[in-house]
């Protein structure tokens, strides 16, 4: 049997179990390297992603992806059902019309969309991939890339030639195939990243348990609208945006005080991207747990962050269309807006459009404490 290594620890499992009673034979397809190519001086395996980076980048770059052969030899398929006789797509209500409408399964799909980036993303990659609001910002390759739609390799290639025009967007796009690289190498070597933190004094986090909170996190209405914009592009489109991924991430985690295992839980069921290895290593990234981490004290303002990555409020509009008419001034804290232009816009505060449900500096001062009440670093 050929098969596809993985880094999951299910997978690897399994393919302990298969390789004791057939040949088993294990290629890597899903990454760019071996995950035990890729050593430190000392000969262990990294634990920050810069130097992983680097020595990635100075090893010999995979093979370029052969042509799809003209034809396989194959027997005679056996008889079958028709897919569409299962009937399972919805249909009262259609919940995934705007998955259909926002994604081409497949590898033509696939194809496709990294056809398109390269032609016309790439170049301005470093500049745009932070723009919620801009739709060809970013590549959208990750659900293709997690289902095998297309190989990492294949994307690493697309992109280098087109080094001479791209310059600095490619090579912004590579670290961020490198990033997704390392998830994978690290997952590969500690299993337990999905349930546990890598440094194990965050542990001990005092989190709260509130299910209303969460419950107003997973729907798109904590009142935040930056935060609410991207919870419910997740639902509409089982994508997010990935500035607002570390937007609503902190969010959760800093400001409801939630423990980061219940967010990684909730992107794993509605993310059509939701890749083991990048999912935990992210969220514990936006913890501060991680091997590789933001700073813990380290607390994402989503305000300050809409205005910035949104700043005309085109992303918060087309998913909290009930605040479409606040100015651009107002639309990333309508609670701030005079009552004035508030009834200019249709907004009701707790009617048509939810208060906050946690006070952005009460907030952040909860998760400080918590964070103060074990001991990182010496801090």
């Amino acid at each position: 049997i050929h098969a596809g290594r993985m880094a999951e620890p299910w997978a690897r499992r399994a393919e302990a179990a298969i390789g004791r009673h057939v040949p088993l034979h294990l290629h890597r397809t899903g990454t760019l390297f071996d995950p035990e190519a890729i050593r430190s001086a000392s000969g262990g395996p990294f634990g920050v992603y810069s130097p992983f980076m680097r020595a990635a980048r100075a090893a010999p770059p995979p093979a370029a992806p052969l042509p799809a052969p003209r034809h396989i030899p194959a027997a005679a398929a056996p008889p079958s059902d028709r897919l569409e006789d299962w009937h399972l797509l919805p249909t009262k209500p259609d919940w995934a019309g705007g998955l259909r409408a926002t994604w081409q399964p497949g590898e033509a799909g696939a194809g496709a969309r990294l056809a398109a980036f390269a032609a016309a993303g790439l170049a301005r990659y470093h500049e745009s991939r932070n723009i919620a609001g801009l739709a060809a910002g970013t590549s959208m390759l990750s659900p293709h890339l997690h289902w095998g739609e297309i190989s990492a390799a294949q994307v690493w290639h697309a992109s280098a030639a087109a080094a001479e025009h791209a310059g600095r967007g490619m090579e912004t796009f590579q670290n961020e195939v490198l990033w997704r690289e390392f998830a994978a190498y690290t997952l590969w070597h500690a299993p337990h990243l999905p349930e546990r933190p890598l440094r194990e004094v965050f542990s001990g986090l005092p989190w709260r348990d509130d299910r209303r909170a969460l419950r107003a996190w997973q729907r798109g209405r904590t009142g935040i609208p930056m935060v609410d914009a991207g919870m419910r592009q997740l639902w509409q489109t089982g994508w997010m945006h990935n500035r607002v991924r570390m937007i609503a991430g902190s969010f959760l985690v800093k400001h409801l005080l939630t423990a980061w295992q219940v967010g990684e839980a909730w992107f794993w069921d509605t993310l059509v991207d939701a890749d083991l290895a990048s999912n935990a290593a992210s969220w514990q990234w936006v913890t501060g747990c991680g091997i590789d981490s933001q700073p813990f004290f380290r607390v994402f303002n989503p305000v300050l962050q809409g205005r910035k990555f949104d700043r005309d409020g085109a992303y918060v509009r087309r998913f909290v269309p009930e605040l479409a008419r606040l100015p651009d001034t107002h639309v990333h804290a309508p609670w701030e807006a005079p009552e004035t232009v508030l009834e200019a816009a249709g907004v009701v505060l707790d009617r048509t459009y939810p208060r906050p449900i946690v006070g952005l500096s009460e907030g952040r001062a909860r998760a400080l404490d918590a964070y103060g009440e074990i001991s990182v670093g010496g801090r």
